[in-house]
């Protein structure tokens, strides 16, 4: 919650190769580790170093390669590089449930940290970076005084990034999209494996097929479908019908009344997998090319808000509804009631008018920081 907003004003401010840099790399540490021992001191290591790596990398990875997207495509172009993103994303998680499945146990770390190294060693390379860094004042101030400032230019950027979000129809829109879309899905997956167990005897073989299934056909949807019809309809229309996709899903799991129902559930999966990437077009068309890392990094940190919120209610309304206690018989109830949440997702985004965005070269007059200008060899690509 604090530090996706965070790195988004950096990302602005000191350039994106560096913060994707940063992020990158701590993913690297964990599995080292376990790479190098795996005895149980060195597993409750690894979970530990690995919280702090999710701090720092786990969501900002995305918004931050959003932002440095949104530098080098243009506005018409964005929802489906995004798509492409994502759909990548999706394929090189189906492709690595792969690799695991058939790699030898003791070679599966060693594989993964050689994997892990190539990306920041390819962007150190290859990535051109887009933002030129804000210079540094008063190098010969004490240490406490630099502190001083780099807290009340950090409170300041806060504030900023804020005002860029609530001041946009579009953009605070959007936020409350995301916060009502991420406050249920993300309760759902909390809980999900546990229903299915606990109400129809699913085995991890049955698990696996569900998420190959969803894996295989988001693949194809982001890579395929989104690119094709985004011209024609639109980012709002495809959020739309990702966001009623997604309450089909979950009332499906909810209402389950057989084993195979939850397969005929998963299938919306291909559709409301389509959210992100229209999310980020939403975002990225709404913001000027100055504030793309504050507005996407804000309203991630609205996400990791719901996320955090969302499983302290599932979870103890999940177990109520699976015991011999429940009030009624529906055993989803929980899920049923986290639909309501994706339908207030879609009224929301029935709402929104993202087309009345600002223009990617106009200044944002709410900011009041020296804010980064984009290099000039952007325009030539």
């Amino acid at each position: 919650m604090v530090v996706l907003p965070l790195l988004g004003q950096l990302a602005d401010e000191c350039g994106r190769k560096p913060m994707l840099l940063l992020t990158l790399s701590t993913t690297i540490f964990p599995f080292a580790l376990l790479a190098m021992n795996q005895s149980k001191e060195f597993v409750y290591a690894y979970y530990a170093i690995r919280t702090v790596s999710y701090i720092i990398s786990q969501g900002s990875i995305f918004c931050i390669s959003v932002a440095y997207a949104a530098d080098v495509i243009e506005d018409s172009k964005r929802a489906a590089v995004f798509s492409w993103i994502t759909g990548l994303f999706s394929a090189s998680h189906v492709l690595g449930n792969v690799l695991a499945r058939f790699l030898p146990e003791k070679y599966i770390f060693h594989v993964s940290i050689a994997l892990l190294i190539f990306c920041p060693v390819y962007m150190q390379l290859f990535l051109r970076e887009t933002v030129n860094a804000t210079p540094k004042q008063d190098p010969d101030s004490s240490s406490f005084g630099k502190v001083a400032k780099v807290l009340h230019k950090r409170y300041k950027s806060m504030r900023n990034a804020a005002t860029i979000v609530v001041s946009s129809p579009s953009l605070r829109g959007i936020s409350l999209v995301s916060f009502f879309y991420e406050l249920g899905m993300s309760g759902i997956s909390s809980v999900l494996l546990y229903y299915l167990k606990a109400a129809f005897g699913y085995n991890k073989n049955q698990f696996s097929e569900i998420l190959m299934m969803v894996g295989i056909g988001s693949i194809v949807s982001q890579l395929v479908v989104l690119p094709l019809v985004i011209t024609l309809v639109g980012e709002k229309v495809i959020l739309c019908a990702a966001l009623l996709s997604s309450i089909a899903y979950a009332l499906l799991y909810g209402f389950a009344w057989a084993p195979w129902v939850p397969y005929l559930s998963a299938s919306f999966g291909v559709i409301y997998i389509l959210v992100k990437p229209s999310t980020y077009a939403i975002i990225s068309k709404a913001s000027t090319s100055a504030d793309q890392g504050k507005a996407q990094g804000f309203i991630a940190g609205v996400q990791s808000i719901a996320s955090l919120l969302s499983p302290l209610v599932m979870s103890p309304l999940t177990s109520w509804f699976l015991s011999g206690s429940a009030p009624f018989d529906c055993k989803g109830f929980s899920i049923i009631c986290a639909s309501i949440c994706m339908v207030i997702a879609l009224c929301y985004a029935c709402l929104l008018k993202p087309e009345e965005g600002p223009s990617q070269d106009t200044p944002n007059p709410a900011e009041d920081l020296e804010v980064p200008l984009l290099r000039d060899a952007r325009c030539s690509s």
